[in-house]
């Protein structure tokens, strides 16, 4: 396959690539220092379902338990052609994706750079399920699953949803269930096919029990690729996130696929806290105290923006449900630190909003006419037979 630098659409994204500098605006509007106070994730493992985790970037190689991964894809594909499928254990990540994941949740402090994951001491099982061409079905998401509570995972995230309105094999749900009833956190993202207000269930975001996230942004709004529906859970900061690429460096991109890991490490940092609490509570506590402009759900962004400060600082007790309140504080969002990649905040706007409107192909492998997609707004790129990451 192509160089995985040839997958950014708008030429700013290598691998490697520049170091960030400045503190990214997703982290300005937590108050780290009262945060990691409370909680740093250590003690927990989290499950990184996605294209690989690269532990060459240096903030990753410490955070990534290797021998506890895995690569799922297959060696080759349905017309018997080979699959460079990277190394067995996970840690070889040539689209990019699930490194940026992992970065958000657990990326260690470094010299020169601003960025960090929100939960730094959380340990990342990298497990490779999906790549641009779409070889992940939702028959290997689900095998997925399974290995990851067999590998001890905490908290799994999949920042990825099927291809189609139908849901998938009855297999992937079932894998969801066995896993929810082990106590095992899932965090999956909502999708990026919400232009226009449009409405529908993806999956595995809208299975019961499933923490299902949404992107906001800098005015803590749905953003406008995010989807939308009664399966959404909460939202998080999915507009312009910085985080770790492969062999080093960061890079911007946008999509519910950098909400969700925002959240699960959040998860992760009250997992650690309250390692008792279980999933449920864990879910109540995050939409309890998200920000929000109405007192309990609506259909765009669940319970609320996730306010990781609040959600471990105002646990006193844990809780089942969510009850409806007020969250909404008043206060501005904070200005952003400067991006340092080559374009503006408006080219960077009128680029998202592009890639949402002409509606990036999604990648998908069939099974029984549902695939899997890797859900990335920040890039677009058609591969192969109309396959590529999708906005």
């Amino acid at each position: 396959m192509p160089a995985a630098a040839d997958l950014s659409s708008s030429g700013q994204c290598t691998f490697p690539s520049k170091k960030y500098e400045g503190r990214p605006w997703s982290l300005q509007r937590v108050l780290l220092d009262e945060l990691w106070r409370q909680s740093t994730g250590k003690g927990v493992r989290v499950a990184v379902i996605d294209t690989g985790v690269d532990t060459k970037n240096p903030q990753l190689r410490p955070a990534v338990d290797a021998a506890r991964g895995r690569n799922f894809l297959p060696a080759k594909d349905e017309k018997g052609k080979k699959i460079d499928r990277g190394k067995a254990d996970g840690t070889t990540d040539t689209v990019g994706h699930g490194t940026r994941v992992a970065g958000i949740i657990a990326a260690r402090p470094a010299k020169g750079t601003g960025f960090v994951g929100l939960a730094p001491e959380a340990t990342i099982i990298p497990i490779k399920q999906n790549d641009a061409e779409g070889h992940g079905t939702a028959e290997t998401l689900a095998q997925a699953i399974d290995y990851a509570v067999g590998a001890g995972a905490d908290v799994i995230n999949i920042s990825q949803d099927t291809a189609n309105a139908a849901e998938p094999s009855p297999e992937l749900k079932r894998a969801v269930d066995r896993a929810l009833g082990l106590r095992r956190m899932i965090v999956a993202s909502a999708g990026n096919d919400g232009l226009g207000g449009n409405v529908k269930k993806t999956y595995p975001a809208s299975y019961e029990g499933v923490l299902a996230v949404a992107a906001s942004d800098r005015n803590n709004e749905r953003a406008a690729f995010s989807q939308s529906g009664g399966f959404v859970d909460v939202a998080a900061p999915g507009v312009d996130m910085i985080s770790t690429v492969p062999l080093g460096g960061h890079c911007a991109d946008s999509g519910t696929s950098f909400a969700a890991p925002y959240v699960t490490g959040l998860a992760a940092l009250i997992k650690s806290k309250h390692p008792n609490w279980t999933p449920r509570q864990i879910t109540a506590q995050i939409q309890q105290t998200a920000e929000r402009s109405v007192a309990g759900h609506d259909r765009l962004v669940g319970w609320g923006v996730a306010d990781p400060t609040r959600a471990l600082t105002e646990d006193a007790h844990p809780l089942e449900h969510p009850t409806a309140a007020e969250g909404v504080r008043g206060a501005e969002a904070p200005t952003p630190a400067e991006l340092h990649l080559g374009e503006t905040s408006e080219e960077r706007t009128a680029r998202i909003g592009t890639y949402v409107a002409v509606g990036a192909v999604v990648v998908v492998a069939g099974l029984g006419g549902v695939g899997v997609a890797v859900r990335d707004a920040g890039r677009r790129r058609t591969r192969g037979r109309g396959r590529g990451l999708t906005g």
